[in-house]
């Protein structure tokens, strides 16, 4: 009896990093700080004070990092690039050391038969850019990314199948500008709708620039870890502070992109924080430049009341996904003082994170509903858990793989409910510095060892090769 449940033809399947989380050499080659190398300086907002200094070192040993995805059968690799190695201040003369470390990277993985996918940003904005202007609430930042755009679009555009310009500008936007967890750590909801509009407009700005630089075959993409949102009751209240976080996390992205047009409702229920007055004509023209494909990250759903002195009177201090569930407690929605965020069941990740396959599939379906024409790729999908080498030098990861393996059943499932998914891309290929959570959690397939940077395939490595040679899952 056949159990196996098989992806279309022509299904991709990948892994993916991030230039901070893996590459290390902060200092080398003329790069200079990134927000988030001066972030990991603040004390209190980086576990332990750890940082991307040296991180997994990827940057030295980018050749052994290559081979090893030769190894796992990995067919596509999903990376980002730092954009303050490449333009060290922001603007200005191009780091030609940087930026050829990005053209050996492409040309290592095309020897190997591996097919890139670029990122040009994954959260890493030069300091420069934040101490001198602002970051992304100055509307200037989003000229910078259109230039840096350009130059990678040049060097690399010929060799690219696919560029993101984004990746999850609602981390950038709400967690860096909200509740400031993320680097630059700013706590403005007003701040956070601004650069929510400043990275939209540098998204479809980019989206221009890089379709008169590249090839016509080559697809433009943006990646957004969109939220499935589920109330907290059945109550009035609750439902419509879900139907409001909707909005706030995912339709501020959607609805200009993929509509040329914000959501009335979310314009309404944020006037009180936001006149909107930095929404220029021809903005939205702009923004909803076409696009080839729609990166989903996910991860796990949330879930939200509406904002009420009962609630408020619950806040522990702790994020509601603490990896200590009994000290967890409600937070509010970043972005907007209507919403909380709330404790779920479990079980969950070593992120704190329940595991709810089927809202995967649910937000899918969402997506395929509301946006049928735009094809989706799964650009994130993963689990942290307490990963530890065995006796026999060896990381049995079984959680990881009932994780991964009910994740694509949900992505399978999406298929043939009729969503148009192309390829599913694992978080991590390798364990790596993890934000604000420094180096205690591991995402990877890889393990990392960070005294020696030796890395070590875990089971899930090589289920998951097995997976890619057979286009299926048990």
């Amino acid at each position: 009896m056949n159990n196996r449940l098989s992806f279309p033809q022509g299904f991709v399947w990948g892994s993916a990093t991030a230039a901070y989380q893996i590459e290390g050499a902060a200092h080398a080659d003329g790069r200079l700080p990134s927000i988030w190398d001066v972030f990991c300086q603040v004390p209190g907002k980086v576990r332990n004070a750890e940082t991307g200094e040296v991180a997994c070192d990827h940057y030295h040993r980018m050749a052994e990092d290559l081979d090893l995805m030769a190894a796992l059968g990995l067919p596509s690799y999903r990376f980002s690039v730092s954009w303050p190695r490449v333009i060290p201040g922001g603007s200005g003369p191009v780091n030609t050391a940087g930026l050829d470390f990005y053209q050996r990277l492409v040309d290592g993985l095309l020897e190997r038969d591996i097919t890139p996918l670029l990122t040009l940003y994954h959260w890493d904005l030069p300091q420069a850019l934040q101490f001198e202007g602002g970051g992304w609430a100055n509307r200037d930042t989003v000229g910078r990314f259109a230039d840096y755009a350009e130059v990678i679009g040049r060097a690399l555009g010929d060799r690219v199948p696919t560029i993101t310009t984004l990746n999850e500008p609602w981390c950038t936007a709400f967690l860096g500008h909200s509740s400031g967890v993320h680097a630059p750590g700013i706590t403005d909801n007003a701040t956070a709708l601004k650069v929510a509009h400043h990275l939209n407009l540098a998204h479809g700005r980019a989206v221009s620039v890089l379709r008169g630089l590249t090839p016509a075959s080559t697809q433009v993409s943006v990646t957004l870890n969109l939220a499935q949102v589920r109330p907290a009751s059945d109550s009035p209240e609750d439902l419509a502070a879900a139907e409001h976080v909707d909005a706030v996390a995912n339709r501020v992205f959607l609805e200009p992109m993929l509509r040329g047009s914000y959501p009335p409702a979310l314009l309404r229920e944020t006037s009180h924080l936001s006149d909107w007055s930095f929404v220029a004509d021809g903005d939205l023209a702009e923004i909803s430049a076409p696009i080839d494909v729609l990166g989903v990250n996910f991860y796990a759903p949330s879930r939200v009341a509406a904002a009420s002195a009962e609630i408020s009177a619950k806040v522990t201090g702790r994020w509601v996904n603490d990896p200590n569930q009994a000290e967890a407690g409600p937070s509010p929605w970043p972005g907007t003082d209507r919403a909380y965020s709330v404790p779920q069941p479990g079980p969950y990740t070593a992120m704190g994170w329940p595991i709810v396959p089927e809202a995967f599939t649910d937000l899918l379906l969402a997506v395929h509903r509301d946006y049928p024409e735009i094809p989706m790729v799964v650009t994130e999908n993963g689990a942290a858990f307490d990963d530890v080498l065995s006796a026999d030098g060896q990381v049995h990861d079984s959680d990881r793989i009932d994780y991964v393996r009910r994740h694509l059943r949900a992505v399978h499932a999406a298929i043939e409910g009729g969503a148009d998914i192309r390829g599913y891309y694992l978080w991590s290929f390798m364990d790596n510095f993890e934000w604000a959570w420094g180096y205690a959690k591991r995402f990877g397939m890889v393990h990392v060892d960070y005294d020696s940077l030796v890395r070590t395939p875990k089971d899930s490595a090589w289920w998951f090769r097995d997976v890619i040679k057979n286009n299926a899952v048990e």
